[in-house]
């Protein structure tokens, strides 16, 4: 399959991600776009890497992946119900 096929598809994801962002009211949905647009980014780099022969792309999109992931760790308990419910000061002193 030609390379350029997946620029086209990742091009194709991010702008439904930023359409979403972009739309969307709801905050876990924008949530969700916004990995969306990273897995695009994340296709586009290793597309990238395919294209150059090389393992630069790779390793960029290994680094996009832990950004999303401490993305979800930090964002989606902020938006959590149960958050407020949750008194973590006591277990806070514990890791301090």
């Amino acid at each position: 399959m030609n390379p350029t096929n997946y620029l086209y598809l990742s091009a194709i994801l991010f702008s439904i991600g930023a359409v979403g962002v972009i739309v969307r009211k709801n905050a876990i949905v924008v949530f969700m776009c916004i990995e969306l647009m990273l897995n695009a980014a994340n296709l586009a780099f290793v597309t990238f890497a395919k294209i150059n022969g090389n393992l630069e792309g790779q390793v960029m999109a290994f680094f996009t992946m832990v950004v999303a992931a401490c993305e979800v760790v930090v964002g989606l308990p902020l938006l959590s119900p149960y958050s407020a419910l949750v008194d973590l000061h006591p277990l806070m002193m514990q890791v301090c």
